[in-house]
């Protein structure tokens, strides 16, 4: 029986022929078409010079070859899926924090990543396919002059496959490295959860350097040797296209998706008709009951919802499939690691008891990389805490209260305040800003800015948008720019950012 602990080991898990990977208006890939790309892959990486160990950066659009380009590398090497849509600044910080030994990206892009790679002396290998070729299929480039990577072969249990950088409260985003056992672990935990078979499909419309995306619909469904359709990203006019073309009997969002879905349901809702769902994966941000209730009575199926976060390789809590209940308003019970309520000083609380979630269990990362500090601070007698604030009920189900942390969650994307902060210090008229959330009906979270000019110096809001947006992602350019003649300050003369908004003039009533 074969043992699920590599990324190569899932690939394993489905028929020869039954399909692995799909694509809208694309021929499906089987599995026997899956394994062969990932080894002609390795071998081809290792040819080049690149092993186990070694980081291959990717940089590609969403679709079938993003996913299977993490799936065949990281049976070799050790991936790093970077958002595309980063600016050369971002690229430049991310590709050198991680030491990338190569970037992959399709042929003919125009990334700005390309050039920083090039700054930075890290080859790079544009990667090609046909129009007719089978979803997901595609060639390296012919191996150059590299020399044969020292630890070449199939990856093993305890070899890093996926580095991700999560944003911090400090302002350097930490790595997190997350072991072929990490990822293999929770693409169980997952189809364990929701019960996946051979017969299932999954409809992929989250991002694909994203840790939900990655794990819970394609690792997760290769690994039950199950398909996954990999859409070119979330477009809620096309979705419901999709579903009538792909027959999905899932799919997994975060919340602002289903809502945007669920906008245009009634007008679609024979194309529901014809394609009854087994269920519908809610995860990465707090799912609101009235949407959970709005999405079951749409779609006629169960809506579990999950709760992750990268250094657990995604998933830790989710509601179960019934006939087991559901509760609108937590995020179900543990599916993978262990979990616990921690009091600041250590001592595991009773149920009913609010306090830190904690985890532990073989999803788990080992820990940040060269990062002592932030190890120290995250890890309590085996124990990983989370960040949030929690409480466990008498039968189990986990309710997060709070998050303990500042980290700004938009819809899901997290962001990072003095990354923010930082960047538009960087403007000649700004002397002091603070970065933090501010409430928003659909997203949770927005990002917002508080600011105090130099003496002098002048500067509107738009100005100020437009130079953050140079340099950082869009979601991260805040939405609400201040001007005040002083930032408010706790009793102890420290910055607030958590009850900023409200002070400000920014809270859910304003």
């Amino acid at each position: 029986m074969t043992e699920f602990t590599t990324v190569g080991n899932l690939l394993a898990a489905g028929g020869a022929g039954a399909p692995a990977i799909g694509a809208p208006g694309r021929a499906t890939l089987d599995f026997a078409g899956l394994r062969a790309l990932a080894e002609r892959t390795v071998r081809d990486l290792n040819a080049l010079g690149i092993g186990r160990g070694d980081r291959v950066a990717i940089v590609l659009p969403n679709g079938p070859e993003m996913a299977t380009a993490f799936l065949a590398i990281a049976c070799g090497a050790t991936t790093a899926p970077l958002n595309p849509d980063y600016k050369a600044e971002e690229f430049e910080f991310y590709l050198s924090d991680l030491g990338a030994r190569a970037l992959v990206v399709e042929r003919g892009s125009t990334s700005p990543a390309i050039a920083v790679a090039k700054k930075l002396n890290v080859p790079v290998h544009e990667i090609s396919w046909g129009p007719d070729d089978p979803a997901g299929t595609f060639a390296l480039p012919a191996a150059g002059k590299g020399d044969t990577a020292t630890k070449a072969g199939m990856a093993e249990a305890g070899d890093v496959a996926l580095v991700l950088h999560t944003s911090g409260t400090t302002s350097r985003p930490k790595i997190v490295p997350l072991t072929q056992g990490n990822v293999a672990a929770s693409a169980r935990h997952i189809a364990t959860t929701l019960a996946l078979t051979p017969a299932d499909r999954c409809l992929n419309i989250m991002p694909l350097f994203h840790i939900h995306g990655l794990i819970a619909a394609v690792l997760s469904s290769v690994g039950a040797g199950a398909a996954v359709f990999c859409s070119p990203g979330f477009n809620a006019l096309r979705f419901f296209g999709w579903m009538d073309e792909v027959h999905p009997t899932w799919y997994t969002a975060v919340p602002t998706m289903h809502q945007a879905i669920l906008a245009r349901a009634e007008r679609n809702a024979e194309i529901i008709g014809r394609n009854p769902l087994r269920f519908v994966r809610s995860s990465s941000s707090s799912l609101p009951p009235q949407v959970m209730a709005e999405l079951e009575r749409v779609f006629g199926a169960p809506v579990i919802e999950a709760y992750g976060m990268t250094e657990a390789a995604h998933q830790m809590a989710s509601n179960p499939l019934p006939p087991n209940p559901r509760k609108p308003g937590t995020v179900g019970i543990p599916a993978g690691p262990d979990i616990a309520i921690m009091a600041m000083d250590g001592k595991l609380l009773a149920r009913g008891e609010t306090g830190e979630i904690v985890i532990r269990g073989p999803n788990v990362t080992p820990g940040y990389e060269a990062n002592a500090k932030a190890n120290a601070e995250a890890f309590t007698n085996g124990w990983f805490r989370t960040g949030d604030q929690g409480v466990m009920d008498a039968e189990g189900y986990l309710a997060i209260t709070g998050r303990l942390k500042e980290i700004i969650n938009r819809g899901g994307e997290k962001i990072s305040p003095r990354e923010v902060d930082e960047v538009l210090l960087d403007h000649e008229a700004v002397g002091q800003v603070v970065t933090f959330a501010m409430p928003h009906p659909k997203l949770g979270e927005e990002v917002a800015a508080a600011v105090v000019l130099r003496e002098g110096k002048a500067c509107t809001e738009n100005e100020l948008r437009e130079f953050a947006r140079k340099r950082l992602a869009e979601f991260k350019v805040p939405r609400k720019i201040l001007f005040v003649a002083e930032i408010p300050k706790g009793a102890t003369g420290k910055l607030q950012r958590i009850g900023l908004a409200e002070k400000l003039g920014l809270g859910a009533g304003a």
